[in-house]
């Protein structure tokens, strides 16, 4: 009786550690010290590093074959990732710029339409009629501007464009249909002198020249400061135009004008038919 019991109290005690030991030494194996969390930080940010470039490269490798919509649906996706403040504004940078090649580019889009010419249709009444510009026009459908003929077939915008610029930050933010397009770094007026409200664009000049002092200076003068292009507001003597000083871009240096860099403000004139409204804020 005396050895049957013990018999009985040594396999319960075998069947607890089969059971529990087990558990104890992968518990001491899998426990992760500090160290081990610090050490492993690098090689996820590794890991998140070598995903995003891999999507990136996806995306670029499809704009070079002209398939922007996928390529711009692969940079949304990044930008819903964990992305650092590098990341994030090299992949907004990316999409941005895509977005306005989307829009030149004549491709089947949502906010675009098919206009057949028609005999006696001159191009500035069809960019009118659709509140678009000649160029925005010419550059979507690889033409001449001055060249159409009846029954061709024009890819083009439908929509309306808006600007809102921010004098705090010292941005300006293209809209078509109230959907960001691009965000461009801008130089406002010193002494918060550029004008808050609601303005609208009523003309655009290309190589404008600049009235000073009762002179008029013409663009190719080293004292004009206008830059390539000129879109005024309807409130005299202010606009958005180019520089000659693209150092002072995201200053608060000008007159009361928001100056762009060139290329910056040659793309937006393409774009923006006159009449749009433009929104500024402190």
């Amino acid at each position: 009786m005396k050895y049957r019991f013990l018999i009985i109290v040594i396999t319960l005690l075998v069947f607890v550690g089969l059971i529990f030991f087990p558990r104890v030494i992968k518990n001491n194996f899998q426990k992760t010290t500090p160290e081990d969390k610090v050490q492993s930080e690098p090689k996820k940010e590794t890991i998140r590093s070598v995903s995003i470039n891999s999507f990136l490269k996806e995306a670029e490798d499809f704009e070079k074959n002209g398939s922007l919509l996928e390529a711009k649906e692969i940079y949304q996706r990044v930008m819903g990732m964990s992305l650092s403040s590098e990341q994030m504004g090299i992949v907004q940078s990316k999409l941005e710029d895509l977005n306005i090649k989307i829009l030149l580019s004549g491709i089947n889009i949502e906010q675009s339409l098919v206009y057949e010419v028609k005999p006696g249709d001159v191009l500035v009444n069809i960019a009118k009629e659709f509140n678009t510009t000649v160029g925005a026009i010419a550059k979507a459908n690889n033409i001449d501007e001055d060249f159409i003929r009846p029954a061709m077939k024009l890819r083009i915008l439908k929509g309306e464009f808006s600007i809102f610029i921010d004098k705090s930050q010292n941005i300006l933010i293209l809209k078509f249909n109230d959907e960001v397009v691009k965000t461009y770094p801008v130089s406002t007026g010193k002494n918060n002198s550029t004008p808050i409200g609601t303005y609208k664009i009523i003309n655009k000049i290309v190589d404008p020249p600049w009235y000073r002092d009762g002179r008029k200076i013409p663009s190719s003068s080293p004292e004009n400061i206008l830059g390539s292009r000129w879109l005024g507001f309807d409130l005299a003597g202010y606009g958005i135009h180019g520089t000659t000083n693209p150092e002072e871009i995201s200053m608060q240096t000008t007159e009361g004008c928001v100056r762009m860099r060139n290329k910056d403000v040659e793309e937006i004139f393409i774009l923006v038919p006159s009449g749009i409204e433009i929104t500024i804020v402190d």
